[in-house]
């Protein structure tokens, strides 16, 4: 669920946006992160961040050869620190998605939108699942 961010006597607010009726239409078009930049001190940008999780990376398939098993499990500790045990070639197309998983945006799959599922650039290479955890 969209959250706005705001603070009232130093203390960071998050609550519910209202549904996409009740916006005006030319908001209803924008998208963005509902977070209220213009009145953020540094401490509520940290307190912010520090509310986002991490973003988990498994290997839940293996096709042909690769240094990496099917379990494998690795962790982004924020969309820039990548981690240093993945090969180079995997996380070119994981970093693809880092914002996507660590903003919450939905994926494709609609067994469980909360997942990506991402195919190693590798041919016959291997299948990693991306989620936030808390």
């Amino acid at each position: 669920m969209p959250i706005l961010c705001h603070t009232d006597s130093n203390k960071l607010k998050l609550e519910p946006i209202k549904e996409a009726g009740t916006m005006a239409k030319e908001d209803q078009e924008k998208l963005g992160l509902n977070v209220d930049l213009q009145n953020m001190t540094d401490a509520d940008y940290r307190k912010l961040w520090n509310k986002f999780g991490r973003i988990e990376i498994k290997v839940i398939e293996k096709n042909g050869q690769c240094h990496h098993n099917v379990g494998d499990t690795f962790y982004y500790g924020t969309p820039y620190k990548k981690p240093q045990e993945v090969c180079a070639a995997a996380l070119n197309v994981l970093d693809l998605y880092t914002w996507r998983v660590f903003l919450g945006y939905p994926s494709w799959d609609s067994a469980d939108r909360s997942v990506y599922k991402i195919h190693c650039p590798d041919h016959t290479g291997i299948v990693w699942s991306m989620r936030l955890v808390k």
